[in-house]
């Protein structure tokens, strides 16, 4: 971790200075988009029963790929999500993507702003949102951006602290792919995962809607956000789904969401038995051993991919050889499939060893690894 991220990490504001909540998961409910009075009144009286329920989302603008959709109400909006939270008593929270969308939110007593992942990856709008909140006690959320890049996640992060928001948490709604996948966006939970361990006093918020893209996937990946010691979830609640005017497919009923919430099961973050903590340290000092055979043998593999890239330059012979790398990656998912093994991490593990070995073997590699 970096200087300046340790500083980030550390002037962090806990959750709990900005957020009360008693139960896990803590949840942030409500529609996609706010569409009438009636829908987000009704939608919020009804999650606002729902004890794991803390804060009430609506969208009131809504950035879509092609005119001449929905983009949501606008700033009559924001009217009704004040009014709600003088019923309910529940905050609120919308997403910005500018300086005057700020600047209505705080004139309606929004409490939490989102910033979403199409802004995410735009490091001039984040600067100008930064630069619109300076001065601002106000909670911000950040989406991951739509690409799975971590650095532009940070670096949104970072532009909002450096511009005094201390109060900040991410929220995990998965990464677009160009390959078909049964969600709506790849979880990719290894970048959720570094961005904890980069920062692990910033508060993770997984938004099971956007990454399942049908309401079918919803518990399912709550859970496993939760399994990863994720403790908040933003799910998106309509009173009537079917019929919304955005993302029907992703949100679900009030009722649903309550029945839902109940059968997940949270886990434990600490460790406190200390029997159990003395066996899971005895099982992690073998995989520890068991990783550096990994390193061991991997320096290994690429001493003798080095010892052929010679050859191949001695003798003027092409680098990639794909006959025996596609010979070679049958063999190693055939290998893995009789050991139980996942074949798509296995292969996405080779692939990243190959990558590597003809990067070494072209014009340019590094020197050769040293023990």
């Amino acid at each position: 971790m970096t200087d300046n991220l340790k500083k980030l990490n550390r002037n962090l504001s806990e959750i709990s200075a900005w957020l009360k909540f008693d139960k896990v998961p803590w949840v942030i409910a409500g529609p996609c988009s706010a569409e009438t009075e009636e829908q987000v009144f009704s939608t919020a009286r009804e999650v606002s029963k729902c004890p794991y329920v803390k804060v009430f989302r609506a969208g009131v603008w809504k950035p879509r790929t092609r005119p001449n959709t929905f983009e949501g109400v606008g700033k009559v909006g924001l009217q009704w999500l004040r009014a709600v939270k003088a019923e309910t008593l529940l905050p609120t929270t919308t997403e910005v993507a500018n300086a005057k969308h700020i600047e209505l939110c705080l004139d309606n007593d929004i409490d939490i702003l989102w910033i979403g992942a199409r802004t995410t990856v735009n490091p001039f709008m984040v600067q100008e949102i930064a630069n619109a909140l300076k001065g601002v006690d106000v909670p911000v959320l950040v989406k991951n951006p739509i690409n799975a890049e971590l650095g532009l996640w940070l670096g949104a992060i970072e532009r909002l602290y450096q511009a005094g928001i201390k109060k900040l948490a991410a929220i995990h709604r998965g990464f677009s792919t160009y390959v078909e996948t049964e969600y709506r966006n790849s979880p990719n939970w290894r970048i959720p995962i570094e961005l904890k361990r980069l920062l692990p006093n910033l508060p993770i918020i997984c938004d099971p809607s956007h990454i399942g893209g049908s309401r079918d996937f919803i518990e399912p990946i709550s859970q496993t956000a939760l399994d990863l010691g994720i403790e908040g979830l933003m799910i998106e609640t309509h009173i009537d789904p079917d019929r919304a005017l955005s993302d029907s497919k992703q949100q679900i009923a009030p009722k649903v969401l309550i029945k839902l919430l109940n059968k997940l099961r949270a886990r434990n973050t600490a460790i406190t038995d200390e029997d159990v903590k003395a066996k899971i340290a005895r099982l992690r000092t073998e995989i520890s051993h068991v990783d550096s055979q990994i390193i061991q043998d991997l320096a290994e593999r690429f001493r003798w991919v080095e010892e052929i890239g010679k050859l191949k330059q001695q003798h003027n012979i092409s680098v990639l050889q794909i006959n025996r790398w596609e010979n070679l990656l049958k063999d190693h998912l055939l290998k893995a499939k009789k050991l139980d093994l996942d074949a798509e991490f296995i292969k996405a593990v080779f692939e990243l060893i190959h990558a590597q070995a003809v990067k070494r073997q072209s014009t340019g590699w590094p020197g050769p690894l040293r023990d």
